[in-house]
């Protein structure tokens, strides 16, 4: 069965540690490492001395970090960005994550030619500075007219800064259900995506708004076809749920619905065998 998480800022007010422990009892054995826990770390001092501190006591505990969300406010067309992002990067890799996720974003004042070449350059040199690594920045779909939206945006993006050498795809679930006027369903933005799909943000909502659920609840994305689709590309990464809309709750609350995603992430993953 392919690993399974819930990311990290669920326990948002927890300090890493805390936030390892949390997960343990509940039976998890990996999370997605968010940027909130990645700033924490950060503001310790060295990346790379505070990355490695930090995976030593997860895994002798018996938890690892296979996926991390970059720094959520990057600009990837302002002066600087590709300095902003090494620190996050030297962190991850000492983290032992591999899959990095990144918005595709800034220039929302440019030309759509320009802000596509500024993004390209920093994607270039991202990926040229992780070159020679397990590791992969993962750029996720978004949403709004100035983001990439779709499985063949994200491809255009990879194909002009390289190809596949330390680039890859994240899922959104959530943000891809909201954006159903491109007509493009999960299946094909899976199918699309193909071998380039290397993380997931795993959500439900009901198309008015990115309501980050849980699965099977209130919202009303095609479980079955998801889970059909990874399995038909040999999706074998992280199995990640970014759920913050199940975050208003006290700590015992939050702490009884862990229990039952686990129960929920290896229901789905046994049902089409990954």
């Amino acid at each position: 069965m392919l690993n399974y998480s819930v990311w990290s800022s669920y326990f948002v007010e927890l300090s890493p540690e805390e936030m390892v422990r949390e997960f343990l009892n509940a039976g998890f054995k990996a999370t997605e490492f968010s940027d909130e826990h990645g700033l924490m770390l950060l503001e310790r001092g060295n990346p790379e001395k505070e990355g490695i501190r930090l995976r030593r006591y997860a895994e002798g505990l018996g938890f690892t970090f296979p996926q991390g969300h970059l720094l959520l406010r990057a600009d990837l067309c302002a002066e600087g960005a590709v300095e902003t992002l090494k620190p996050w990067l030297d962190l991850f890799i000492a983290l032992g994550i591999r899959s990095g996720v990144l918005h595709a974003v800034g220039g929302d004042d440019l030309s759509p030619e320009a802000r596509f070449e500024r993004r390209v350059r920093t994607l270039t040199q991202l990926a040229d500075y992780v070159r020679g690594t397990d590791f992969t920045i993962c750029l996720e779909n978004l949403r709004g007219a100035t983001r990439p939206e779709t499985a063949q945006d994200l491809n255009a993006l990879i194909d002009a800064s390289g190809g596949d050498a330390n680039l890859g795809i994240c899922l959104d679930t959530g943000h891809l259900h909201i954006r159903r006027e491109h007509n493009q369903s999960q299946a094909d933005f899976i199918r699309i995506a193909g071998k380039r799909l290397k993380a997931l943000h795993i959500a439900d909502n009901d198309t008015t708004s990115d309501m980050h659920l849980m699965p099977y609840g209130r919202g009303t994305i095609d479980w079955t076809e998801v889970m059909t689709s990874l399995r038909d590309v040999g999706y074998d990464r992280l199995f990640n749920l970014e759920i913050p809309g199940e975050r208003r709750c006290p700590l015992p609350i939050l702490r009884a619905k862990l229990l039952y995603c686990r129960t929920l992430c290896e229901t789905m993953l046994s049902s089409v065998g990954l």
